[in-house]
């Protein structure tokens, strides 16, 4: 499932694309500077879906660039297999989930039925918190550049304990 969200931003369009139609150009231009990268406050940008409206160009002084105002509609994804930083505490799973040590899963245990949470399982959860780290080192040693590496730049923190959350073969 994916959701659109409006962006407006400056494009900037070097001498070398003057040759191409100009809204391919601000396109190309947008898709290559949002499209797979996380954008504060919004999330994963997946692709740009329309260009909404682009201003007319305005050279900037001394390096030839055309200056585009532009607002697209971009393409997020809610659900997807390759974002990993999402998190469900213990505490947001529902009434009665136990840690079955000898199966290495959580299992939720609803009238004598043992209801497991197995590995590799698309679950539903719902999204509680989420959390943005700026990744710029704190300064220029190698030690603070590590760290900010080792720093997720978005994470995702979410509850099961609702009715129709957890593992979708439940409510199938």
């Amino acid at each position: 499932m994916f959701i659109l969200t409006k962006i407006a931003d400056l494009v900037q369009i070097p001498p070398s694309q003057f040759e191409q139609h100009s809204r391919v150009a601000i396109e190309n231009n947008i898709n290559a500077k949002f499209s797979n990268r996380v954008i504060q406050k919004i999330g994963l940008c997946i692709c740009m879906y329309d260009l909404l409206w682009a201003s007319e160009g305005l050279i900037g002084h001394g390096d030839g660039l055309v200056n585009v105002n532009g607002t697209i509609a971009a393409l997020l994804p809610v659900r997807t297999e390759f974002f990993e930083e999402i998190t469900v505490s213990y505490k947001e799973l529902p009434e009665n989930t136990e840690y079955d040590h000898n199966e290495h899963a959580w299992v939720w245990v609803v009238d004598d039925e043992r209801m497991h949470y197995d590995k590799n399982e698309m679950v539903r959860f719902q999204v509680i918190d989420e959390t943005w780290n700026d990744q710029l080192p704190e300064s220029g040693e190698q030690e603070a550049v590590e760290r900010a590496k080792s720093i997720s730049p978005y994470s995702i923190k979410g509850t099961m304990i609702r009715e129709g959350l957890g593992v979708c073969l439940w409510w199938d």
